[in-house]
């Protein structure tokens, strides 16, 4: 196995870790006006949801950055952001182009990361994790 295929999995979990910890801050600091824009979408209990969300965000991330239950991890984050996608960015209600052109590349975004998600639960979390402590190409066992 190259240093490449070695290592980038790692950077690739380390990517989704960035991705969903910056929004779990976004959320935090703007969390009255994210339970709005979840009460106008008629989702129930917006601060219930949002909290929810934090953990799950949370979770998943600490799961992908160790590699520690990835294939868990990247479910969580898979089901939370399919959910939101469709709850959130449903832009085929949108009659405004601009409004539906931004909520289409949100969505495709969203949609996308999903992609990657279940690379990660087909193929696991590469030999840069904790899944693989003690296994040929992990980590050594002393």
């Amino acid at each position: 196995m190259s240093f490449s295929e070695a290592i980038s999995p790692f950077f690739g979990r380390c990517a989704f870790v960035w991705f969903y910890l910056t929004g779990a801050v976004d959320i935090a600091g703007n969390w009255r006006g994210l339970a709005v824009e979840l009460a106008a979408k008629h989702v129930p209990i917006p601060p219930l949801i949002l909290l929810l969300a934090l953990i799950l965000i949370v979770m998943g991330s600490i799961s992908l950055l160790f590699g520690y239950h990835t294939r868990h991890g990247a479910m969580l984050l898979f089901g939370m952001t399919m959910v939101a996608a469709v709850t959130m960015h449903d832009y085929w209600h949108y009659t405004d182009v601009a409004l539906r052109a931004e909520q289409f590349g949100i969505f495709a975004r969203d949609f996308a990361i999903c992609g990657g998600l279940l690379l990660l639960v087909g193929l696991g979390p590469g030999p840069f994790a904790v899944d693989n402590r003690g296994k040929n190409g992990g980590g050594k066992k002393h």
